[in-house]
């Protein structure tokens, strides 16, 4: 099996290379849109600033590559977000997969931090969620999050409820990090790498 990771101005790629590695594949690290068309998955990380992260996309054509993908592709943290029709972070608009806006934590009481960081109960549903115990806790490191919304596939609630997964014909997001998500997260990975 062939999987690919989108090359673009964000950090934390190599974690989820080590990730990958770890379930035995030795995935392609690219921007060149015939390796991303080819793979068999596509893996779509991201940490960083939404607003540079689309500038970086649009001047080398991945976000029309991205949007035409056909095989299962999986949104990490901001690339979740990326994959929306806009995002406040930078007032700019994004590729625009899912039909929802992308908004920031305003914080509400004095003991609400922004960014949220740590570890989260979620409420999963649907195929990239199977063989998890009750209850999985993932861990988030976010300060901008989706509103949920009819593509919501795992729902968390910091501030408010939010989507903490999405998911849109082969389209698959996580706002979290499965890559540091200890068994849980590893699950997940293997589950999308069965899709």
């Amino acid at each position: 099996m062939q999987v690919a990771i989108v090359k673009y101005n964000a950090g934390n790629i190599y974690s989820v290379v080590n990730a990958l590695r770890r379930l035995g594949i030795e995935p392609l690290l690219s921007d060149d849109a015939a390796v991303l068309q080819n793979a068999d998955k596509v893996l779509f990380p991201g940490q960083g600033n939404a607003r540079e992260a689309m500038e970086y996309l649009r001047s080398h054509h991945l976000d029309t590559v991205i949007r035409d993908l056909r095989q299962p592709v999986l949104g990490i943290c901001v690339g979740q977000q990326l994959l929306c029709r806009h995002s406040e972070e930078g007032d700019v608009d994004c590729i625009g997969i899912f039909d929802v806006d992308v908004r920031r934590f305003r914080p509400q009481r004095h003991e609400d931090k922004v960014p949220a960081m740590g570890w989260q109960e979620i409420t999963p549903k649907g195929e990239l969620f199977t063989s998890l115990p009750p209850h999985p806790y993932v861990y988030f490191v976010h300060s901008y999050y989706v509103p949920l919304c009819p593509w919501t596939a795992a729902e968390a609630d910091y501030i408010v409820p939010y989507s903490a997964a999405l998911h849109k014909d082969n389209f698959y997001t996580t706002q979290f990090h499965p890559e540091k998500s200890g068994k849980i997260g590893e699950q997940i990975l293997k589950n999308f790498l069965a899709l």
